[in-house]
């Protein structure tokens, strides 16, 4: 069983909305889970995390007001709600599990500190 698995990738249009998902094993689902995205020829971002057992989320400021990380305990998944998408959104877009640093209140782990990748979603902002 993979730790993480996303969904919900696709082309859209610029303005438009999308929610990805990510579903984490048993394993992982009691940690940190995080968004980043990669596009090409530029360093791996990160977007937002939370707390999977409590759901405190944490957004960086270059996505704040436009995506929304969310979870749903029960079905251990996670969210990102993209709304208002802009061609730079173009990338693909994965989620990670930090399952030995507890979430802070302030910072979501460094990228290092996560331990566990989903294989990653394409995302495509076009007209």
């Amino acid at each position: 069983q993979l730790p993480l698995v996303e969904s919900g990738g696709g082309l859209v249009q610029p303005g438009g909305s999308l929610t990805l998902s990510c579903v984490a094993s048993s394993s992982v689902d009691s940690g940190t889970i995080g968004w980043f995205r990669q596009a090409p020829g530029k360093e791996r971002e990160g977007l937002a995390c939370i707390s999977m057992r409590f759901g405190r989320v944490i957004h960086e400021d270059s996505v704040k007001g436009r995506f929304t990380m969310s979870r749903n305990k029960a079905t251990s998944t996670a969210y990102l709600q993209m709304t208002n998408l802009k061609v730079d959104d173009t990338a693909i877009y994965s989620c990670a599990a930090a399952t030995n640093r507890p979430m802070g209140t302030i910072f979501c782990p460094s990228e290092a500190e996560y331990n566990y990748w989903g294989q990653g979603t394409q995302v495509t902002v076009s007209s």
